[in-house]
């Protein structure tokens, strides 16, 4: 029996091994995600004055031996759906890096930027230096047919305090993006600032374009894309998340606004 075709608009409780088969080829235009971390992740420890009665329980995490073969499944179909004029975006702790750059490689991805994001704090270490940047590359099937639009935040002709340029800033490949802070409230273990995803959006995005991402977790990438009038897609595996998730998007709020 052939497999229902998804709709847009919609997040889904289900693993994205199996529901990225149900998305049509060359009909995402593109992808923002950060999947699981492969490091053992406690996801409910209480980090950084984090009360662990706040965090949602039920992260589902990869074992490190098997982190190559399942970026090589969900990332295959990414190629596949992903049209020549889309790009895509993979957020990655440096553990599990090499897992990431060797299956861009060989499914024939070119490599557009590695970002790093650095943010405000890191985990603190007793015998290493602190981890404080996460790595984000930026990805396209076709680096000639690919959207890029360069003064969709700042023009050419904007200028900061200091006389330099704000476009030339914002298009450096490291961002200074702070982690958002839901004090007090109910919250994922893990995610993206809505600032990051928002920025990747008006570069490489437009209107009604569709945005999906794997791992959807809090539903950052489903929401910023609503607000700034994407069409998304998101799938989650825990339900827990989801029906946290599906809550922001039908109540169209942040937890920290």
């Amino acid at each position: 029996m052939k497999k229902k075709e998804l709709k847009t608009d919609i997040i889904y409780n289900e693993d994205c091994i199996e529901g990225l088969k149900r998305i049509p080829d060359k009909s995402i235009d593109l992808v923002i995600t950060d999947p699981p971390f492969a490091i053992n992740f406690k996801a409910r420890k209480m980090n950084y004055n984090r009360l662990y009665k706040n965090v949602l329980e039920g992260y589902s995490e990869i074992k490190a031996e098997d982190y190559l073969s399942f970026t090589k499944s969900w990332m295959n179909e990414i190629y596949r759906i992903l049209k020549e004029t889309g790009s895509a975006f993979i957020f990655s702790g440096w553990n599990n890096l090499k897992d990431i750059l060797i299956t861009i490689d060989e499914l024939g991805f070119t490599t557009v930027n590695h970002i790093i994001w650095k943010y405000q704090f890191g985990v603190v270490t007793r015998r290493k230096f602190v981890t404080s940047h996460y790595h984000c590359l930026f990805i396209c099937k076709d680096d000639r047919k690919r959207k890029f639009f360069p003064e969709s935040r700042f023009s050419k002709k904007d200028r900061n305090e200091n006389g330099r340029s704000m476009n030339y800033e914002d298009r450096e490949d490291v961002w200074f993006i702070r982690r958002e802070y839901w004090t007090n409230k109910e919250k994922t273990p893990t995610k993206l600032p809505s600032e990051i995803i928002e920025k990747i959006l008006l570069y490489s995005s437009e209107k009604n374009d569709i945005v999906l991402d794997p791992f959807l977790g809090s539903g950052q990438v489903a929401y910023v894309s609503k607000k700034l009038s994407r069409r998304y897609i998101g799938f989650e595996l825990v339900k827990t998340y989801f029906e946290f998730a599906q809550k922001r998007l039908k109540e169209e709020s942040f937890n920290n606004e």
